[in-house]
């Protein structure tokens, strides 16, 4: 088909929004799909998406549309994620693409007035040219294909015949490999074609080439302006970078596609085996996901308390959620995660710039000159009876806001930075929980900054259990040693000895609670007579505990862990 024809476009709006509904709606009117076909969130291929309603991976497919002039077009859709953990996923999918459609409203309280001033202020968009379509309802989606075909630009015509290839994303085959998803810029793409990645050199001989529609179908060839898959006994997904180029091996491009960036977890946690047998069985899965997912990494690590295991690094929170998820499940595996990091940047006394992922691998103070942590860039969206909750909630997160925005008479947006590592585990939740739903929240990395941050242990019996040890805030780390022991003090069994658990930063204690000792009475057949009998009883009784106590080491049970480690 002419490139003329054709339209490549994906949606936009945040999670939640109706990305993945409106895309079946499209299949469902354009008859890519047949009735039997027919489901609820049809491109959320992965049983994780369906449940929580979510798009996790970029799902492409092509559909033909016959236009009310009669002309048939190729619309190339990219249904994309909505979850800030996976933006990197929409921005490769927007550089595959000419245009959007912005999915914003149909819920019964939508404020129509108001979204019209928005689309004008925010995207210069004339409300006049909104459509109103609401694809729960099959409302207006002929006129949204109208709309595209006649809005959206068709691909630009190349200036050489030269092979450019963007990669956008790719998932794992077991039978084929891996299958690359590419939108071809210019140049053709057909099987025997020796091919060459731009971003390490890497050389192969495609196999295969199709379109998706949505599954996939063989095509003699991919040119210009297509969207579409290759297959070319690639081993890995970590051996083809999202964003990368893919050009020809004889007549090579001189320069690849702007845009192309490595994607660095910013993340990391641990990942062990409930069961310690179990180590073999986790690290085959692990390896199978980082098959399918390139963002995803890890490597061996061992820890007194957990025995072997990985730690891996994520996107984000989520992300590392849904790989937890996916090893339960897809792999039946019981693991238990220890408390989610990110990654300082540590100045030593000797100059030397180490980047640290793990508590276990923080130098000792005395070697620290300097400690910096991630900040991001946060864009909080509430309703304005909020302000005053979320505002207080920043401070509490040792947020910074720089300036607020007024969107219309009901929301405002927060502009602030804030410390990554404070947005990890709850921040999201309790913005929701703040504003009754209405809230949402968004940001960017804004590089890194100095902190007083110190590394928190925890000590049972004079003994450090390097599972709990996280890098905290100095203001905080009173509170956090706190919370921790009297956790941890709920769930080890008591000894016939008191034990001790300490928080503490370096030599100094800064919490300690008590495991109460369980006390024999060594004085119950004693019936009356002298007093010096009983005492001496005790004595023994004494002396025997405090040998114990000496020698004594406290066997956490694994429970233990997963409670204290469930509760972060």
């Amino acid at each position: 088909m002419a490139i003329e024809l054709t339209r490549n476009f994906c949606i936009i709006a945040h999670i939640d929004h109706g990305k993945t509904t409106l895309s079946d709606r499209l299949l469902e009117w354009t008859g890519t799909i047949h009735e039997r076909e027919k489901q609820d969130q049809l491109l959320d291929s992965m049983d994780l998406e369906r449940e929580r309603g979510i798009t996790i991976k970029a799902h492409p497919v092509t559909m033909r549309y016959k236009s009310k002039s009669g002309q048939t077009y190729r619309l190339n859709l990219l249904d994309t994620p909505g979850h800030v953990d996976f933006a990197y996923e929409v921005s490769r999918s927007l550089a595959a693409c000419e245009g959007a459609l912005i999915n914003k409203i149909d819920l019964p309280n939508a404020d129509l007035p108001a979204v019209h001033r928005q689309l004008e202020e925010i995207l210069a968009i004339p409300s006049e040219e909104s459509i109103h379509a609401s694809a729960k309802l099959g409302i207006g989606i002929d006129e949204t294909l109208e709309a595209i075909v006649k809005r959206i630009p068709a691909p630009q015509l190349p200036t050489d015949e030269t092979l450019r290839a963007l990669v956008f994303d790719s998932v794992f085959d077991v039978y084929r490999g891996v299958v690359g998803y590419v939108r071809v810029v210019s140049g053709t793409m057909e099987a025997n074609h020796a091919i060459q990645l731009m971003s390490n050199n890497a050389r192969y001989e495609i196999k295969e080439v199709g379109v998706f529609t949505p599954k996939m179908l063989v095509q003699p060839q991919l040119e210009a302006g297509d969207v579409g898959y290759f297959i070319a006994n690639i081993k890995s997904t970590a051996d083809i970078k999202i964003g990368d180029t893919i050009t020809d091996q004889r007549h090579a491009a001189r320069e690849p596609l702007p845009g192309f960036q490595e994607i660095h977890p910013m993340v990391f946690s641990g990942i062990y085996p409930i069961n310690t047998a179990d180590f073999e069985h986790l690290k085959a899965a692990i390896a199978k996901l980082r098959l399918n997912d390139a963002a995803f990494v890890y490597t061996p690590e061992s820890s007194v308390a957990l025995g072997f295991g990985f730690r891996c690094g994520f996107l984000g929170l989520l992300h590392m959620e849904i790989v937890q998820e996916r090893l339960r499940r897809e792999y039946q595996m019981d693991i238990i995660a220890t408390i989610p990091s990110v990654v300082y940047e540590v100045e030593t006394t000797r100059g030397e710039m180490l980047r640290i992922d793990n508590p276990a691998q923080l130098p000792n103070p005395s070697e620290i000159k300097e400690i910096r942590e991630p900040i991001v860039k946060a864009y909080v969206l509430c309703p304005n009876e909020n302000i005053g909750d979320i505002l207080q909630l920043i401070l509490e997160k040792r947020g910074q806001m720089e300036h607020t925005e007024t969107l219309d008479v009901r929301r405002v947006m927060l502009h602030c930075l804030l410390p990554l590592n404070e947005i990890l585990v709850d921040f999201n939740d309790k913005i929701k929980s703040i504003t009754r739903g209405y809230g949402s929240m968004d940001y960017d990395h804004a590089g890194y900054r100095p902190a007083k941050l110190v590394k928190l242990d925890l000590l049972v019996n004079g003994e450090p259990v390097d599972a709990f040890s996280t890098i905290v805030h100095k203001d905080r780390a009173e509170a956090r040693g706190r919370q921790l022991a009297a956790k941890l003090k709920e769930v080890i069994p008591r000894q016939l000895y008191q034990v001790a658990i300490q928080a503490a930063i370096g030599g100094k204690i800064i919490a300690r609670e008590n495991v109460s000792a369980l006390r024999k009475n060594v004085t119950a057949k004693c019936y009356g007579g002298d007093i010096t009998r009983k005492r001496k009883l005790l004595e023994k009784q004494k002396e025997g505990k405090k040998r114990m106590k000496s020698i004594g080491k406290i066997n956490i049970p694994q429970e233990a862990f997963i409670e204290v480690l469930k509760a972060q």
